[in-house]
């Protein structure tokens, strides 16, 4: 925006006197006749620009078109329906212009034109020595807090004091909605301050400033100053309010104002909804639909408010069917309703339904609306048809940041790390800047890869970008250093941050039971009592986790209890399979299998996948045969388990019992995951599969491991063969030594600099003969070799892991 056109637009008080002998010859009388006149009525009721096109000839045919009434009439219309271009044509052949011409012309620029072309506009009224009123100023703000432009908003109130209305109790107005709606509250408050007569609209827009901009125990303080001042609350004031109450989770807050609500008479339908969306944000959803279903009157938006209320609050099929309903009494859904709608069908993870609804959305002709269409992504994503996702993402016109980070995600999520990654790269390409959910998501990304190198680029460019203050973004970084194998380097960067949530808690004390660090995740825990962190259903499984990982069995079995008693916390299934796999890692299967029959709720797939994990670990066949049988009732798409059930077999040495569970994979078309093993070298990652030659560095790899496996057994070594049956025990040997956790290894071993640690990652557990082996190679190497498999991390390491061979 030009400057020196916008420092013209002052008005000098010689300015102003010369435009007051100006204001006498723009007077026009208007006689009573023109007012009464039918063609004038017609205007009054006209309600589109085809209306508008049809009265315009009456009036031309009367010799009204040059009565400035009709003129300003015609120009508020024209302006109103968004056809500036022709208010312009109405505006520019009258002679003598009259001031209320200008205002009215002003007014349609700022609501549909550019902020550009109505300041432009504002500077020809003072060229035109048009006097400006009150009105111009608060029409002017209004636009730069809608376009959230805060510089433009900033000289229009250098205008404002220059023009003599900063003691204007209107311009002020909005002078602290303006600066509101950009962001800067505190400057909002100070305009608010410098008010000498403030009215209920002023501490209205104040109060909801500071509840919009993430201040709302300050909008809560100001609601109480302004009942001291005098001032009594109205619906607009009730409306502001319950948000904050909503974000600050004060169902006491509330449920008052509810009762003020019902005291002053202000059900009407816009406070009523505010209602329903406090309850529902403050999980109380059944008190929430009570509201909702005794309104007299619901518009879409309580509609609205009511499906994304169950949508949050995790009860996606009633959302779904209030989508329904709405769908059935013939109230048209708005971009927002489908946008919830989506929201549920993304977390059943109902792909049909999804479809359903982008098919009413093509015929609704909704599809045009980007944010309706980055609902569309996610949902996609969610359901995971990344394919047909990243399809409405090529076509999308307008992609907004929301579109680029729902589709970064939604690869990440669905294991295209890489694609995440070059999406991210293409958006910097394109000059797009991410924000903190950009971040968090490549940040993550870049977790699930594990490669350090790329972990610390990351962190380079969240702090260059000065996203490495936001508590999201450094809470996404503990998680990914650990995840990376650097959990010093997480708890570093823990230590660091002065805000920490309780997802940043989670995430050490998750980092640490994935390294086999159970006391230190203890120990953790315990500081976040101390400081009176309030942990949540995450918490208690990282813990209980972590407690297994370590065969900490009583502190899992007593964090378990208090989940209940103290913080009054249901259990999840997860936390249930936590505490089976506690139980049967320590040994402890007869105990487990009984805390499995005394549960509250039907046992899930996690929860007898753990019990047969724990019967593989210590071979008991008995126990592992129930839990496979309870566990295929279940319909599991993981062939892992049988894999498992095979090998518990094959322990115990019932070789027709393995043939039969192999006869059965293949007969449900259930096939074994290819144990893969990856090794990052400079930007390239290799790939190894159990006895595979296709590496560049074959022959040398399978001839360095074969020098390497003699040292070891040199050193003590001895090949676990138990598992593999039919074979002669030479074969057997050569078969395990060809895994693709032992050829990584030689393959960092042949690649790095002696004494560097070796990073492996892999696709499955560790299996108990590579385990074995890579102490030894770490023995005989004098490396450090950290291996992230599907469960954990093992840090080898002098011939010993930091699992202490408990995992």
């Amino acid at each position: 925006m030009n400057s020196q056109l916008l420092s013209s637009m002052s008005f000098s008080p010689s300015t102003q006197s010369s435009s007051q002998s100006l204001l006498s010859q723009r007077t026009h009388h208007i006689p009573d006749h023109v007012y009464k006149h039918p063609a004038a009525i017609l205007l009054e009721l006209c309600t589109c620009t085809k209306e508008l096109q049809q009265f315009l000839p009456l009036v031309i045919k009367n010799g009204l078109y040059n009565e400035n009434l009709f003129q300003t009439k015609l120009i508020s219309l024209f302006s109103k329906f968004g056809s500036l271009n022709d208010a312009v044509k109405v505006f520019e052949p009258v002679e003598l212009k009259v001031d209320p011409l200008y205002y009215t012309l002003l007014k349609g620029h700022a609501h549909h034109s550019s902020l550009s072309t109505a300041f432009e506009f504002f500077a020809r009224m003072r060229n035109d020595d048009v006097m400006p009123v009150v009105y111009n100023f608060t029409y002017l703000l209004k636009s730069c807090a809608d376009k959230f432009n805060v510089d433009a908003g900033k000289m229009i109130h250098a205008q404002l004091i220059i023009n003599g209305f900063s003691s204007n109790v209107f311009a002020m107005t909005s002078l602290v909605n303006m600066y509101a709606k950009c962001g800067i509250v505190e400057e909002a408050y100070k305009m608010f301050e410098r008010m000498p007569l403030r009215d209920l609209v002023c501490w209205n827009t104040v109060i909801s400033g500071y509840a919009q901009n993430g201040r709302p125990k300050r909008a809560m303080e100001l609601v109480l100053q302004m009942q001291e001042e005098g001032y009594r609350p109205d619906e607009v004031t009730v409306i502001s309010i319950l948000p904050a109450c909503a974000d600050v989770n004060s169902v006491k807050v509330g449920k008052s104002i509810h009762g003020y609500v019902i005291r002053g008479g202000f059900e009407f339908v816009n406070v009523e909804t505010a209602l329903v969306n406090m309850y529902s944000k403050c999980g109380l959803i059944d008190t929430a639909h009570l509201i909702f279903d005794r309104m007299k009157y619901r518009t879409v938006v309580s509609w609205n408010t009511m499906i994304d209320g169950y949508a949050q609050n995790g009860d996606s099929e009633k959302a779904l069917l209030l989508f329904d309903r709405l769908l059935e009494e013939k109230l048209g859904p708005s971009n927002v309703t489908f946008m919830a709608a989506l929201h549920a069908c993304a977390d059943l993870g109902d792909l049909q339904r999804g479809q359903q609804i982008h098919k009413l959305i093509d015929q609704l002709g909704v599809g045009s609306d980007v944010s309706v269409m980055n609902s569309l992504i996610s949902m996609y994503c969610k359901c995971k048809r990344v394919d047909i996702a990243t399809e409405l993402f090529e076509k999308l016109q307008g992609k907004t940041l929301v579109s680029w980070n729902a589709m970064i995600l939604g690869h990440a999520q669905n294991g295209y790390v890489t694609k995440a990654l070059s999406l991210f790269c293409c958006m910097q390409m394109k000059n797009i800047k991410p924000d903190s959910f950009t971040m968090v998501s490549v940040v993550s990304a870049i977790a699930e890869l594990s490669v350090l190198h790329q972990a610390k680029w990351i962190h380079g460019f969240a702090m260059r970008s000065c996203l490495d203050r936001n508590v999201f973004v450094m809470t996404a970084l503990v998680d990914m250093y650990a995840k990376c194998g650097s959990v010093y380097t997480a708890r570093k960067l823990f230590d660091m941050m002065g805000e920490k949530h309780v997802t940043t808690w989670n995430a050490m004390i998750d980092g640490y039971g994935t390294h086999g660090f159970g006391i230190e995740a203890v120990e953790l825990f315990e500081e976040m009592q101390k400081r009176s962190v309030q942990p949540n259903e995450v918490t208690f499984l990282c813990i209980i986790s972590a407690c297994s990982h370590s065969g900490l069995v009583e502190k899992g079995r007593y964090y378990f209890a208090i989940m209940r008693d103290e913080y009054d916390l249901e259990p999840s299934m997860d936390q249930y399979g936590a505490v089976v796999d506690l139980l049967g890692r320590a040994g402890r299967l007869d105990e487990a299998w009984d805390f499995i029959q005394s549960m509250p709720v039907k046992p899930g797939i996690n929860v007898f996948g753990a019990m047969l994990g724990a019967c593989k670990i210590h071979k008991n066949v008995e126990l592992g045969e129930k839990a496979a049988e309870k566990l295929f009732e279940l319909g599991p798409d993981d062939g892992g388990y049988h894999v498992l059930l095979a090998n518990i077999y094959a322990s115990a040495s019932k070789w027709d019992k393995v043939a039969e569970v192999r006869t059965l994979m293949e007969k449900s078309g259930i096939q074994k995951t290819p144990g893969c093993s990856l090794v990052d070298l400079k930007t390239e990652v290799h790939r190894f599969y159990s006895g595979s030659t296709r590496h560049l560095q074959s022959k040398r790899i399978y001839s360095y491991l074969e020098t390497l496996i003699d040292k070891i057994k040199e050193v003590g070594y001895t090949p676990e063969t138990n598992s593999i049956h039919d074979v002669e025990d030479d074969v057997q040997e050569q078969l395990l030594n060809t895994h693709s956790e032992k050829l990584a290894i030689a393959f960092g071993l042949l690649n790095t600099s002696p004494g560097t640690p070796i990073h492996i990652r892999k696709n499955l557990r560790v299996c108990g003969d590579c385990h074995n082996a890579t102490k030894y190679i770490s023995l005989v190497t004098k490396r450090e070799i950290i291996v992230r498999d599907m469960q954990r991390f093992h840090h080898f390491k002098n011939g010993i892991c930091s699992c202490g061979d408990y995992w």
